[in-house]
């Protein structure tokens, strides 16, 4: 059985960290959200759909991040950042922000920017050997 190399086990372990950092983020703003009154009660079920299926992303990236092998992992890392990333920017040019959603989408969005520059940069470890 061959070793994993130990930049490879690292960025496994910081993706698991950061993905779980961005869900709890995700998930806090969104109670925080139940809490106010100006939010448009009326969604569709399709939108609330689409958003569990968002959130559901980042969850599912805990958990692949630790289990993808390089090449798949490296590229989930990347797409399912971007889309998170600007899903939540996007959020933010539907109406004006609430000060707690606009502190909220800040931390996610450099979250999410820091897991695809993590990704980015990540060294292929068959070429490290």
């Amino acid at each position: 059985m061959t070793e994993t190399p130990v930049e490879t086990r690292d960025r496994r372990v910081m993706f698991f960290t950061l993905w779980t950092f961005a869900s709890l983020n995700f998930i806090y703003a969104d109670v925080v959200t139940l809490f106010d009154k100006t939010v448009v009660t009326n969604i569709s079920q399709g939108t609330l759909l689409a958003f569990a299926v968002l959130v559901e992303t980042a969850f599912a990236m805990v958990l692949l991040s630790r289990i993808l092998k390089y090449r798949a992992n490296r590229w989930a890392n990347i797409i399912v950042g971007a889309v998170n990333t600007v899903a939540v920017i996007a959020s933010l040019l539907v109406t004006t922000p609430a000060l707690y959603y606009l502190f909220f989408a800040t931390i996610e969005i450099a979250t999410t920017l820091l897991i695809i520059w993590y990704a980015w940069t990540w060294p292929n470890p068959a070429r490290t050997l």
